[in-house]
Protein backbone atom coordinates (compact mmCIF):
# COMPACT_ATOMS: atom_id res chain seq x y z
CA UNK A 1 0.00 0.00 0.00
CA UNK A 2 1.21 3.82 -0.67
CA UNK A 3 -0.13 7.14 -0.95
CA UNK A 4 -1.92 7.17 -4.53
CA UNK A 5 0.37 8.54 -7.46
CA UNK A 6 -1.64 10.47 -10.39
CA UNK A 7 -3.38 7.68 -12.29
CA UNK A 8 -5.48 9.53 -15.00
CA UNK A 9 -8.89 9.14 -15.27
CA UNK A 10 -10.93 8.07 -12.12
CA UNK A 11 -8.32 6.16 -9.57
CA UNK A 12 -6.41 9.67 -9.73
CA UNK A 13 -9.36 11.45 -8.16
CA UNK A 14 -10.29 8.26 -6.06
CA UNK A 15 -7.89 9.37 -2.86
CA UNK A 16 -9.20 13.42 -2.30
CA UNK A 17 -10.07 12.75 1.66
CA UNK A 18 -6.67 11.77 2.58
CA UNK A 19 -6.84 7.74 1.97
CA UNK A 20 -3.90 5.59 2.35
CA UNK A 21 -4.00 3.70 -1.10
CA UNK A 22 -3.12 -0.08 -1.25
CA UNK A 23 -3.59 -3.89 -1.37
CA UNK A 24 -3.96 -4.81 1.97
CA UNK A 25 -4.29 -4.71 5.85
CA UNK A 26 -3.33 -2.00 8.18
CA UNK A 27 -0.50 -2.55 10.85
CA UNK A 28 0.92 -1.21 13.60
CA UNK A 29 -0.99 2.44 13.57
CA UNK A 30 0.33 5.02 16.41
CA UNK A 31 1.25 8.27 17.58
CA UNK A 32 4.82 9.07 18.28
CA UNK A 33 6.59 12.16 18.96
CA UNK A 34 3.30 14.37 17.65
CA UNK A 35 3.42 12.35 14.63
CA UNK A 36 0.77 9.66 13.26
CA UNK A 37 2.19 6.33 11.70
CA UNK A 38 0.54 4.10 9.85
CA UNK A 39 2.15 0.79 8.30
CA UNK A 40 0.71 -1.37 5.57
CA UNK A 41 0.88 -4.32 3.27
CA UNK A 42 2.37 -3.68 0.44
CA UNK A 43 3.20 -5.42 -2.89
CA UNK A 44 5.84 -3.08 -4.41
CA UNK A 45 6.11 -4.99 -7.65
CA UNK A 46 1.85 -4.99 -8.17
CA UNK A 47 -1.50 -4.47 -7.47
CA UNK A 48 -2.14 -8.23 -6.83
CA UNK A 49 -0.96 -10.15 -3.29
CA UNK A 50 2.55 -11.35 -3.09
CA UNK A 51 5.86 -9.75 -2.15
CA UNK A 52 4.33 -8.00 0.83
CA UNK A 53 6.36 -5.47 2.71
CA UNK A 54 5.43 -3.02 5.92
CA UNK A 55 5.37 0.18 3.42
CA UNK A 56 5.43 3.28 6.02
CA UNK A 57 3.32 6.67 5.61
CA UNK A 58 2.99 9.45 8.29
CA UNK A 59 0.93 12.35 9.36
CA UNK A 60 0.70 15.09 11.38
CA UNK A 61 -3.13 15.32 11.44
CA UNK A 62 -4.14 11.67 9.94
CA UNK A 63 -5.47 13.81 6.70
CA UNK A 64 -2.25 14.88 5.00
CA UNK A 65 0.26 12.36 4.12
CA UNK A 66 3.82 11.77 3.63
CA UNK A 67 5.13 7.97 2.30
CA UNK A 68 8.72 7.09 3.14
CA UNK A 69 10.76 3.54 1.71
CA UNK A 70 8.84 0.00 3.47
CA UNK A 71 9.61 -0.27 7.39
CA UNK A 72 10.09 -3.67 7.12
CA UNK A 73 10.63 -6.28 4.48
CA UNK A 74 11.62 -9.68 3.93
CA UNK A 75 15.67 -9.87 5.07
CA UNK A 76 16.21 -12.78 7.74
CA UNK A 77 16.26 -16.01 7.26
CA UNK A 78 14.87 -17.58 10.10
CA UNK A 79 11.92 -15.21 10.27
CA UNK A 80 10.71 -13.98 7.85
CA UNK A 81 12.41 -14.40 4.32
CA UNK A 82 9.25 -15.13 2.38
CA UNK A 83 7.01 -12.37 3.39
CA UNK A 84 6.38 -9.52 6.06
CA UNK A 85 2.62 -10.32 6.81
CA UNK A 86 0.55 -7.98 9.62
CA UNK A 87 1.31 -6.87 12.77
CA UNK A 88 1.00 -4.31 15.44
CA UNK A 89 2.96 -1.70 17.55
CA UNK A 90 3.19 -1.55 21.35
CA UNK A 91 5.17 1.28 23.12
CA UNK A 92 7.80 -0.21 26.07
CA UNK A 93 8.83 1.08 29.25
CA UNK A 94 10.21 4.54 28.07
CA UNK A 95 8.04 5.23 25.52
CA UNK A 96 9.71 3.58 22.66
CA UNK A 97 7.74 1.34 19.71
CA UNK A 98 7.97 -2.01 19.00
CA UNK A 99 6.37 -3.68 16.17
CA UNK A 100 5.47 -7.84 16.44
CA UNK A 101 4.93 -8.78 13.04
CA UNK A 102 4.03 -12.53 11.42
CA UNK A 103 7.15 -13.45 9.16
CA UNK A 104 7.15 -16.40 7.04
CA UNK A 105 10.04 -18.64 7.45
CA UNK A 106 12.28 -20.75 4.96
CA UNK A 107 9.05 -24.04 5.43
CA UNK A 108 6.43 -21.38 4.36
CA UNK A 109 5.49 -21.35 8.55
CA UNK A 110 3.98 -18.15 10.15
CA UNK A 111 6.04 -17.07 12.84
CA UNK A 112 6.17 -13.87 15.03
CA UNK A 113 9.41 -11.76 14.76
CA UNK A 114 10.05 -8.51 16.94
CA UNK A 115 11.29 -4.75 15.24
CA UNK A 116 12.57 -1.78 16.69
CA UNK A 117 13.47 1.48 15.72
CA UNK A 118 17.26 1.97 14.33
CA UNK A 119 16.70 5.84 15.97
CA UNK A 120 13.90 6.22 18.49
CA UNK A 121 14.91 9.60 18.57
CA UNK A 122 14.26 10.09 15.07
CA UNK A 123 9.79 11.03 14.88
CA UNK A 124 9.80 9.79 11.57
CA UNK A 125 10.90 6.06 12.66
CA UNK A 126 12.38 5.90 8.99
CA UNK A 127 14.91 3.11 9.97
CA UNK A 128 13.98 -0.45 11.64
CA UNK A 129 16.37 -3.45 12.75
CA UNK A 130 14.73 -6.76 13.67
CA UNK A 131 16.21 -8.70 16.44
CA UNK A 132 18.22 -11.30 15.57
CA UNK A 133 17.24 -14.00 18.23
CA UNK A 134 13.99 -14.08 15.32
CA UNK A 135 11.08 -15.55 15.13
CA UNK A 136 10.55 -15.19 19.04
CA UNK A 137 6.98 -17.52 18.65
CA UNK A 138 6.48 -20.18 16.54
CA UNK A 139 4.79 -23.03 16.15
CA UNK A 140 6.19 -26.99 16.80
CA UNK A 141 5.00 -30.22 17.03
CA UNK A 142 4.90 -29.92 20.96
CA UNK A 143 2.72 -26.53 21.20
CA UNK A 144 0.09 -28.09 18.07
CA UNK A 145 -0.26 -24.98 16.21
CA UNK A 146 -1.47 -25.32 13.17
CA UNK A 147 2.18 -23.67 11.18
CA UNK A 148 -0.36 -22.28 8.56
CA UNK A 149 -2.97 -20.94 10.79
CA UNK A 150 -0.89 -18.33 13.16
CA UNK A 151 -0.92 -14.72 12.12
CA UNK A 152 -1.27 -11.30 12.58
CA UNK A 153 -0.12 -10.75 16.95
CA UNK A 154 -2.25 -7.56 18.40
CA UNK A 155 -0.96 -4.57 20.51
CA UNK A 156 0.78 -6.20 23.56
CA UNK A 157 -0.58 -5.53 27.06
CA UNK A 158 0.16 -5.73 30.58
CA UNK A 159 -1.24 -7.55 33.45
CA UNK A 160 -1.16 -6.31 36.90
CA UNK A 161 1.44 -8.81 37.05
CA UNK A 162 3.74 -6.58 35.41
CA UNK A 163 3.48 -9.88 32.50
CA UNK A 164 3.07 -8.47 28.92
CA UNK A 165 0.29 -10.74 26.90
CA UNK A 166 -0.26 -10.73 23.38
CA UNK A 167 -3.01 -12.51 21.28
CA UNK A 168 -1.95 -14.07 17.51
CA UNK A 169 -5.21 -15.46 15.88
CA UNK A 170 -5.19 -19.13 14.38
CA UNK A 171 -7.39 -21.79 14.21
CA UNK A 172 -7.83 -25.57 15.03
CA UNK A 173 -10.25 -27.13 12.41
CA UNK A 174 -13.47 -25.26 12.81
CA UNK A 175 -12.96 -23.66 15.70
CA UNK A 176 -11.34 -20.40 15.71
CA UNK A 177 -8.50 -19.45 18.20
CA UNK A 178 -7.16 -16.15 20.19
CA UNK A 179 -3.82 -17.94 21.13
CA UNK A 180 -2.21 -16.51 24.03
CA UNK A 181 1.27 -15.36 24.41
CA UNK A 182 3.19 -14.11 28.28
CA UNK A 183 6.29 -12.65 28.85
CA UNK A 184 8.77 -10.51 31.09
CA UNK A 185 10.95 -8.79 28.98
CA UNK A 186 9.01 -8.71 25.20
CA UNK A 187 11.22 -10.60 23.73
CA UNK A 188 11.11 -14.26 25.53
CA UNK A 189 7.51 -15.54 25.04
CA UNK A 190 5.68 -18.40 26.89
CA UNK A 191 3.00 -19.98 25.41
CA UNK A 192 -0.49 -19.88 27.61
CA UNK A 193 -1.99 -23.25 28.62
CA UNK A 194 -5.09 -21.94 27.38
CA UNK A 195 -6.61 -19.39 24.38
CA UNK A 196 -7.80 -16.16 25.57
CA UNK A 197 -10.97 -16.93 23.85
CA UNK A 198 -12.02 -19.30 21.40
CA UNK A 199 -15.32 -20.54 19.28
CA UNK A 200 -16.67 -23.67 17.39
CA UNK A 201 -17.23 -23.12 13.61
CA UNK A 202 -15.79 -20.08 12.72
CA UNK A 203 -12.88 -20.99 10.98
CA UNK A 204 -9.39 -18.70 10.98
CA UNK A 205 -9.54 -15.39 12.73
CA UNK A 206 -7.33 -12.95 11.12
CA UNK A 207 -5.83 -9.93 12.42
CA UNK A 208 -7.42 -10.17 15.81
CA UNK A 209 -7.61 -7.25 18.20
CA UNK A 210 -8.29 -7.10 22.09
CA UNK A 211 -8.53 -3.43 23.76
CA UNK A 212 -10.37 -1.90 26.83
CA UNK A 213 -13.32 0.66 26.09
CA UNK A 214 -15.59 2.93 28.12
CA UNK A 215 -18.41 5.35 27.64
CA UNK A 216 -15.77 8.56 28.86
CA UNK A 217 -13.42 8.12 26.02
CA UNK A 218 -10.43 5.99 24.76
CA UNK A 219 -8.44 3.80 26.83
CA UNK A 220 -4.68 2.46 26.78
CA UNK A 221 -4.58 -0.90 25.58
CA UNK A 222 -3.55 -2.01 29.12
CA UNK A 223 -5.92 -0.31 31.12
CA UNK A 224 -8.46 -2.38 33.37
CA UNK A 225 -10.70 -0.77 36.42
CA UNK A 226 -14.28 0.06 37.50
CA UNK A 227 -16.93 1.15 34.09
CA UNK A 228 -14.66 -0.62 31.52
CA UNK A 229 -15.21 -3.35 29.03
CA UNK A 230 -13.12 -5.09 26.54
CA UNK A 231 -14.06 -5.68 22.61
CA UNK A 232 -12.56 -8.72 20.68
CA UNK A 233 -12.76 -7.72 17.51
CA UNK A 234 -12.06 -10.61 14.50
CA UNK A 235 -11.84 -10.62 11.22
CA UNK A 236 -12.88 -14.21 9.58
CA UNK A 237 -10.86 -14.90 6.56
CA UNK A 238 -14.02 -17.53 5.15
CA UNK A 239 -16.09 -15.03 4.90
CA UNK A 240 -13.68 -11.60 4.97
CA UNK A 241 -15.99 -9.88 7.26
CA UNK A 242 -15.03 -7.93 11.07
CA UNK A 243 -16.99 -8.95 13.68
CA UNK A 244 -16.59 -8.05 17.82
CA UNK A 245 -18.06 -8.84 21.19
CA UNK A 246 -18.37 -6.63 23.79
CA UNK A 247 -17.50 -8.33 27.36
CA UNK A 248 -15.18 -9.08 30.51
CA UNK A 249 -11.83 -9.73 30.65
CA UNK A 250 -10.82 -11.71 33.80
CA UNK A 251 -7.02 -10.39 34.60
CA UNK A 252 -6.33 -13.38 36.97
CA UNK A 253 -7.37 -16.14 34.86
CA UNK A 254 -6.49 -14.80 31.42
CA UNK A 255 -9.97 -15.28 29.95
CA UNK A 256 -12.18 -12.87 28.09
CA UNK A 257 -16.10 -13.84 28.22
CA UNK A 258 -18.35 -11.74 25.83
CA UNK A 259 -21.67 -10.40 27.34
CA UNK A 260 -24.60 -12.05 27.35
CA UNK A 261 -26.30 -11.23 24.18
CA UNK A 262 -23.25 -10.66 22.05
CA UNK A 263 -23.29 -12.86 19.23
CA UNK A 264 -19.95 -14.90 18.88
CA UNK A 265 -19.93 -15.42 15.32
CA UNK A 266 -20.06 -13.66 11.75
CA UNK A 267 -23.94 -12.93 12.70
CA UNK A 268 -23.12 -10.64 15.51
CA UNK A 269 -22.07 -7.16 15.66
CA UNK A 270 -19.71 -5.46 12.93
CA UNK A 271 -17.97 -2.82 12.85
CA UNK A 272 -18.97 -2.12 9.04
CA UNK A 273 -21.67 -3.73 7.34
CA UNK A 274 -20.21 -2.85 4.00
CA UNK A 275 -16.76 -3.47 2.62
CA UNK A 276 -14.25 -3.03 5.52
CA UNK A 277 -11.84 -5.74 6.52
CA UNK A 278 -8.50 -6.23 8.29
CA UNK A 279 -8.98 -3.77 10.73
CA UNK A 280 -6.68 -2.25 13.50
CA UNK A 281 -7.15 0.22 16.61
CA UNK A 282 -4.86 2.26 18.67
CA UNK A 283 -4.81 4.33 21.13
CA UNK A 284 -4.34 7.98 20.49
CA UNK A 285 -2.62 9.05 23.84
CA UNK A 286 -2.06 12.60 22.26
CA UNK A 287 -6.60 13.15 21.67
CA UNK A 288 -7.27 10.43 24.49
CA UNK A 289 -9.13 8.55 21.92
CA UNK A 290 -9.53 5.47 20.11
CA UNK A 291 -8.96 5.37 16.33
CA UNK A 292 -9.93 2.47 14.17
CA UNK A 293 -8.48 2.01 10.61
CA UNK A 294 -9.99 -0.46 8.32
CA UNK A 295 -9.37 -1.74 5.08
CA UNK A 296 -11.78 -1.27 1.52
CA UNK A 297 -10.80 -3.75 -0.62
CA UNK A 298 -12.09 -3.95 -4.25
CA UNK A 299 -15.01 -4.36 -6.28
CA UNK A 300 -13.77 -5.12 -9.18
CA UNK A 301 -12.44 -8.25 -10.30
CA UNK A 302 -8.73 -9.30 -10.01
CA UNK A 303 -8.20 -8.75 -13.62
CA UNK A 304 -9.59 -5.77 -13.76
CA UNK A 305 -7.99 -4.16 -10.89
CA UNK A 306 -4.60 -5.57 -11.96
CA UNK A 307 -5.44 -3.90 -15.23
CA UNK A 308 -5.78 -0.37 -13.70
CA UNK A 309 -2.60 -0.54 -11.53
CA UNK A 310 -3.80 -0.48 -8.01
CA UNK A 311 -6.16 -2.12 -5.55
CA UNK A 312 -7.50 -1.34 -2.05
CA UNK A 313 -7.60 1.67 0.47
CA UNK A 314 -7.78 2.37 3.96
CA UNK A 315 -11.04 4.13 5.27
CA UNK A 316 -11.10 7.66 6.63
CA UNK A 317 -9.72 6.84 10.35
CA UNK A 318 -13.53 6.68 12.95
CA UNK A 319 -13.00 7.48 16.41
CA UNK A 320 -14.66 4.62 18.65
CA UNK A 321 -16.19 4.51 22.14
CA UNK A 322 -18.44 2.21 24.13
CA UNK A 323 -22.42 3.31 23.72
CA UNK A 324 -24.04 4.82 26.82
CA UNK A 325 -26.19 1.15 26.80
CA UNK A 326 -22.77 -0.86 26.77
CA UNK A 327 -24.02 -3.12 23.87
CA UNK A 328 -22.42 -2.10 20.99
CA UNK A 329 -19.87 0.42 19.98
CA UNK A 330 -20.07 3.95 18.27
CA UNK A 331 -18.46 5.23 15.31
CA UNK A 332 -17.70 8.59 14.27
CA UNK A 333 -15.43 9.98 11.61
CA UNK A 334 -11.90 12.19 13.18
CA UNK A 335 -13.06 15.47 13.97
CA UNK A 336 -10.04 16.54 11.65
CA UNK A 337 -11.48 15.66 8.34
CA UNK A 338 -14.05 18.23 8.68
CA UNK A 339 -10.63 20.67 8.14
CA UNK A 340 -11.51 19.72 4.45
CA UNK A 341 -15.07 21.03 4.25
CA UNK A 342 -15.44 24.31 2.14
CA UNK A 343 -18.66 25.71 0.09
CA UNK A 344 -21.12 25.00 3.11
CA UNK A 345 -24.91 23.99 2.06
CA UNK A 346 -27.71 24.15 4.86
CA UNK A 347 -31.32 23.81 3.78
CA UNK A 348 -34.37 24.30 6.12
CA UNK A 349 -36.47 22.23 7.53
CA UNK A 350 -38.68 20.56 4.50
CA UNK A 351 -41.05 17.80 4.42
CA UNK A 352 -40.64 14.89 1.78
CA UNK A 353 -43.39 13.93 0.41
CA UNK A 354 -44.09 10.67 -0.97
CA UNK A 355 -42.20 9.62 -4.33
CA UNK A 356 -40.45 13.22 -4.18
CA UNK A 357 -36.54 13.57 -5.41
CA UNK A 358 -34.86 16.74 -4.95
CA UNK A 359 -31.37 18.10 -5.53
CA UNK A 360 -28.63 19.11 -3.07
CA UNK A 361 -27.15 21.78 -4.50
CA UNK A 362 -24.68 23.52 -5.37
CA UNK A 363 -21.92 20.64 -4.20
CA UNK A 364 -18.77 19.03 -5.52
CA UNK A 365 -21.23 15.93 -5.21
CA UNK A 366 -18.52 13.72 -6.26
CA UNK A 367 -16.53 14.36 -2.83
CA UNK A 368 -18.75 15.52 -0.66
CA UNK A 369 -19.36 15.33 3.06
CA UNK A 370 -23.35 15.01 4.03
CA UNK A 371 -25.16 15.24 7.37
CA UNK A 372 -29.55 14.85 7.50
CA UNK A 373 -31.76 14.09 10.17
CA UNK A 374 -35.10 13.30 9.85
CA UNK A 375 -38.06 13.22 12.51
CA UNK A 376 -42.03 13.96 11.78
CA UNK A 377 -42.44 10.43 10.57
CA UNK A 378 -45.85 9.31 9.53
CA UNK A 379 -45.15 6.06 11.92
CA UNK A 380 -48.91 4.49 11.26
CA UNK A 381 -47.56 4.13 7.68
CA UNK A 382 -45.12 1.86 8.36
CA UNK A 383 -45.67 -1.89 6.89
CA UNK A 384 -45.58 -4.35 9.07
CA UNK A 385 -42.39 -6.50 9.64
CA UNK A 386 -42.43 -10.27 9.07
CA UNK A 387 -40.98 -12.05 11.92
CA UNK A 388 -38.71 -14.16 8.91
CA UNK A 389 -37.38 -11.02 8.06
CA UNK A 390 -33.79 -11.40 10.23
CA UNK A 391 -31.83 -10.93 7.31
CA UNK A 392 -31.21 -7.60 7.25
CA UNK A 393 -28.64 -7.55 4.27
CA UNK A 394 -31.20 -10.24 2.25
CA UNK A 395 -34.23 -7.67 3.28
CA UNK A 396 -32.12 -4.44 1.97
CA UNK A 397 -31.80 -6.72 -1.35
CA UNK A 398 -35.32 -7.89 -1.59
CA UNK A 399 -36.52 -4.28 -0.73
CA UNK A 400 -34.07 -1.94 -2.35
CA UNK A 401 -34.72 1.72 -2.99
CA UNK A 402 -36.46 1.09 -6.14
CA UNK A 403 -39.63 -0.85 -4.08
CA UNK A 404 -41.66 1.23 -2.90
CA UNK A 405 -42.91 1.06 0.98
CA UNK A 406 -44.84 2.79 3.51
CA UNK A 407 -42.14 4.24 5.53
CA UNK A 408 -39.47 4.45 3.24
CA UNK A 409 -37.26 3.95 1.25
CA UNK A 410 -36.18 7.69 2.23
CA UNK A 411 -32.10 8.90 2.44
CA UNK A 412 -29.60 10.07 0.12
CA UNK A 413 -28.76 8.85 -3.54
CA UNK A 414 -25.31 9.63 -4.08
CA UNK A 415 -22.70 9.54 -7.11
CA UNK A 416 -25.76 9.94 -8.90
CA UNK A 417 -25.94 10.84 -12.68
CA UNK A 418 -28.45 13.39 -13.15
CA UNK A 419 -30.72 11.23 -15.40
CA UNK A 420 -30.46 8.86 -12.35
CA UNK A 421 -29.50 5.74 -14.41
CA UNK A 422 -26.93 5.61 -12.21
CA UNK A 423 -26.68 6.11 -8.28
CA UNK A 424 -25.97 4.64 -4.94
CA UNK A 425 -28.75 4.68 -2.47
CA UNK A 426 -27.79 4.58 1.36
CA UNK A 427 -31.78 5.41 3.28
CA UNK A 428 -34.20 3.90 6.07
CA UNK A 429 -36.75 1.65 5.72
CA UNK A 430 -39.21 1.52 9.23
CA UNK A 431 -41.31 -1.78 9.42
CA UNK A 432 -43.68 -2.53 12.50
CA UNK A 433 -42.35 -5.10 14.83
CA UNK A 434 -43.39 -6.83 17.65
CA UNK A 435 -44.80 -5.20 20.68
CA UNK A 436 -45.58 -1.89 18.93
CA UNK A 437 -41.98 -1.45 18.18
CA UNK A 438 -40.69 -0.39 15.53
CA UNK A 439 -37.65 -1.80 13.59
CA UNK A 440 -35.27 0.41 11.12
CA UNK A 441 -33.71 -0.87 8.70
CA UNK A 442 -30.37 0.44 7.47
CA UNK A 443 -29.51 -0.03 3.64
CA UNK A 444 -26.65 0.83 1.39
CA UNK A 445 -27.74 -0.01 -2.07
CA UNK A 446 -25.01 -0.51 -4.98
CA UNK A 447 -27.22 -2.55 -7.46
CA UNK A 448 -27.82 0.83 -9.83
CA UNK A 449 -24.63 2.24 -9.04
CA UNK A 450 -22.44 1.45 -12.32
CA UNK A 451 -23.63 0.39 -16.15
CA UNK A 452 -20.29 -1.27 -15.97
CA UNK A 453 -21.39 -5.20 -14.89
CA UNK A 454 -18.14 -6.01 -13.71
CA UNK A 455 -17.95 -4.39 -10.37
CA UNK A 456 -19.69 -6.40 -7.16
CA UNK A 457 -22.69 -4.54 -6.39
CA UNK A 458 -23.38 -6.13 -3.40
CA UNK A 459 -26.58 -4.50 -1.21
CA UNK A 460 -25.55 -4.30 2.37
CA UNK A 461 -28.09 -3.63 5.17
CA UNK A 462 -28.03 -3.76 8.95
CA UNK A 463 -30.44 -2.90 11.95
CA UNK A 464 -30.79 0.20 13.64
CA UNK A 465 -31.19 0.40 17.49
CA UNK A 466 -33.37 3.69 16.75
CA UNK A 467 -36.97 4.45 17.83
CA UNK A 468 -37.94 6.77 15.39
CA UNK A 469 -40.70 8.26 18.03
CA UNK A 470 -38.65 9.41 20.18
CA UNK A 471 -35.44 9.84 18.10
CA UNK A 472 -34.36 11.61 15.49
CA UNK A 473 -33.44 9.86 12.44
CA UNK A 474 -29.65 11.06 11.31
CA UNK A 475 -27.44 9.97 8.59
CA UNK A 476 -24.00 11.16 7.37
CA UNK A 477 -21.83 10.11 3.88
CA UNK A 478 -18.31 10.88 3.33
CA UNK A 479 -18.71 10.70 -0.40
CA UNK A 480 -15.25 10.55 -2.56
CA UNK A 481 -15.22 9.24 -5.79
CA UNK A 482 -15.20 5.85 -5.80
CA UNK A 483 -16.21 5.25 -1.71
CA UNK A 484 -19.34 6.06 0.26
CA UNK A 485 -18.99 5.99 4.07
CA UNK A 486 -22.22 6.10 5.34
CA UNK A 487 -22.77 6.35 9.20
CA UNK A 488 -26.53 6.01 10.64
CA UNK A 489 -27.92 6.66 14.12
CA UNK A 490 -25.06 9.07 15.45
CA UNK A 491 -22.76 6.72 14.07
CA UNK A 492 -24.76 3.04 15.89
CA UNK A 493 -24.46 1.52 12.10
CA UNK A 494 -21.84 1.95 9.83
CA UNK A 495 -22.01 0.94 5.94
CA UNK A 496 -19.03 1.13 3.36
CA UNK A 497 -19.74 0.96 -0.52
CA UNK A 498 -17.27 0.83 -3.12
CA UNK A 499 -18.53 1.60 -6.69
CA UNK A 500 -17.75 2.28 -9.82
CA UNK A 501 -20.39 4.82 -12.04
CA UNK A 502 -19.46 5.43 -15.63
CA UNK A 503 -22.06 8.70 -15.80
CA UNK A 504 -21.67 9.67 -12.15
CA UNK A 505 -17.90 10.99 -12.60
CA UNK A 506 -16.64 14.56 -11.53
CA UNK A 507 -18.42 17.31 -12.01
CA UNK A 508 -21.27 14.73 -13.64
CA UNK A 509 -22.08 13.18 -10.20
CA UNK A 510 -25.15 14.88 -8.45
CA UNK A 511 -26.42 14.47 -5.13
CA UNK A 512 -30.16 13.94 -4.21
CA UNK A 513 -32.61 13.49 -0.94
CA UNK A 514 -35.44 11.39 -1.96
CA UNK A 515 -38.36 9.70 -0.52
CA UNK A 516 -40.15 6.52 -1.97
CA UNK A 517 -42.63 5.80 0.42
CA UNK A 518 -46.06 6.84 0.72
CA UNK A 519 -45.35 8.28 4.32
CA UNK A 520 -43.68 11.89 4.26
CA UNK A 521 -40.85 12.51 6.53
CA UNK A 522 -39.64 15.85 7.38
CA UNK A 523 -36.01 16.66 7.21
CA UNK A 524 -35.09 18.72 10.32
CA UNK A 525 -31.49 19.48 9.14
CA UNK A 526 -29.95 18.63 5.95
CA UNK A 527 -26.08 20.38 5.69
CA UNK A 528 -23.75 19.53 2.83
CA UNK A 529 -19.75 20.23 1.98
CA UNK A 530 -17.96 19.99 -0.46
CA UNK A 531 -14.43 18.26 0.32
CA UNK A 532 -10.66 19.84 -0.72
CA UNK A 533 -8.37 17.41 -1.70
CA UNK A 534 -5.56 16.81 1.10
CA UNK A 535 -2.17 17.04 0.94
CA UNK A 536 -0.20 14.09 -0.30
CA UNK A 537 3.80 15.41 0.31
Amino acid sequence: MFLCPCFCGLTCLAFGMGRVFGFADPNGPMVYKGIYHLFYQYNPKGADWGNIVWAHSTSPDLINWTPHPPAIYPSQTAGDINGCWSGSTTFLPGGSPAILYTGIDPQNRQVQNLAVPKTPSDPLLIEWVKLPKNPLMAPTLENKINSSSFRDPTTAWKGPDGLWRVIIGSKIHRRGLAILYKSKDFVNWILSEHPLHFAEGTGMWECPDFFPVSNRGGLDTSAVGTGIKHVLKLSLDDTKHDYYTIGTYNVVKDIYVPNEGSVDNDTGLRYDYGKFYASKTFYDSDKKRRILWGWINESLPQPEYVKQGWSGLQAIPRSIWLDKSGKQLMQWPISEIETLRENQVNLPNKVLHGGSVFEIAPVTAAQADVEISFEGLEVDKAEVMDPSWTNPQLLCSRKDSSVKGGLGPFGLQVLASKDLKEYTAVFFRIFKGQNKKHVVLMCSDQSRSSLNEKPDKTTYGAFLEVDPVLEKLSLRSLIDHSIVESFGGEGKVCITARVYPTLAIGEKAHLYAFNHGSGSVKISRLSAWSMKKAKIN
